[in-house]
């Protein structure tokens, strides 16, 4: 077999600056905290907690004082710097630069809305790391829509502001929109309501899903290596399975089936934007033995 690693597969920049950073600092002292899984991969994950990474959460970080903490890529919301200003924290921002900007345009977004009764509208994972900081540049008043079906949430008679999470797809971004307009109009309101569309998703995340779906037609079966924790992981497996149905999705080599290969002569490996190259390079290892 012919063995095919995704070389646009891995790390987004926002992960490597903050595993750099954390191992930097690991370099000079034996334990640092970091708030919340650095990156939603467990098998990087155990290896950071070989070097002194210590994850923590929001409850322990309340008991904390005097002491150093990393926040990770996707960022946090205010309440989480106040805790740190009150218990004398050291906060290491890691935050990705594209969900700081997201950030800052929510919280514009909502003063400008506060104004004109307007309601902000998160298209995202309810309770994701990211999603819970962009909430709370709202004091907590935006509204979460997963699906279509907590579009029922939305007030048709007030002005809508949507942004989205900067890892989803941009289908099913652009899905909820046509949706939302699809109900203005039948309520005969789509000429005289505000509805204003934020692009916000990450176009490093969005671009790998086109250039997935032509790795996975090239190859004759497709092993896809992610967290399970990872938003962004099951959105572009999905694309590799819609484009191959020969795509498995695993997060460690024990859940490889050699019975996958049987008939294959062509093999890519791809993952997440929360996979480790290294982790990529074993599977193809253990891969090459069959």
């Amino acid at each position: 077999m012919k063995i095919t690693i995704d070389e646009n597969s891995g790390f987004c920049f926002g992960v490597v600056y903050a595993i750099e950073m954390a191992e930097n600092i690991l370099e000079n002292e034996e334990k640092l905290y970091c708030l919340g899984d650095i990156v939603h991969n467990n098998k990087e994950i155990d290896r950071l907690n070989r070097l002194g990474l210590e994850i923590i959460d929001h409850k322990r970080l309340n008991s904390l004082s005097n002491c150093r903490v990393l926040i990770r890529a996707h960022g946090e919301p205010p309440s989480t710097y106040e805790v740190a200003l009150r218990n004398n924290i050291e906060l290491l921002d890691a935050s990705c630069p594209v969900v700081l900007k997201l950030q800052h345009q929510i919280k514009e977004g909502y003063e400008k809305a506060g104004e004109v009764d307007g309601q902000i509208i998160i298209y995202g994972k309810e309770g994701h790391a990211e999603v819970i900081g962009l909430v709370g540049q709202t004091n907590g008043e935006a509204i979460i829509v997963t699906t279509k079906e907590d579009l029922y949430k939305i007030d048709y008679k007030k002005p809508i502001y949507i942004y989205s999470q900067t890892t989803k797809s941009p289908k099913a971004f652009q899905s909820i929109i046509d949706e939302i307009k699809d109900n203005l109009s039948a309520l005969g309101r789509n000429d005289d309501l505000k509805f204003v569309v934020h692009d916000t998703l990450c176009r490093q995340v969005s671009g790998r899903e086109p250039q997935l779906k032509q790795f996975a037609s090239e190859n004759d079966v497709i092993i896809f290596v992610s967290g399970t924790k990872s938003s962004n992981g099951k959105m572009l497996f999905t694309s590799c399975k819609d484009q191959n149905k020969y795509s498995y999705f695993i997060s460690d080599v024990r859940d490889i089936n050699k019975d996958w290969f049987k008939d294959a002569v062509t093999v890519g490996i791809c993952g997440a934007t929360s996979t480790p190259r290294w982790l990529m390079n074993n599977v193809a290892t253990h891969i090459n033995r069959y």
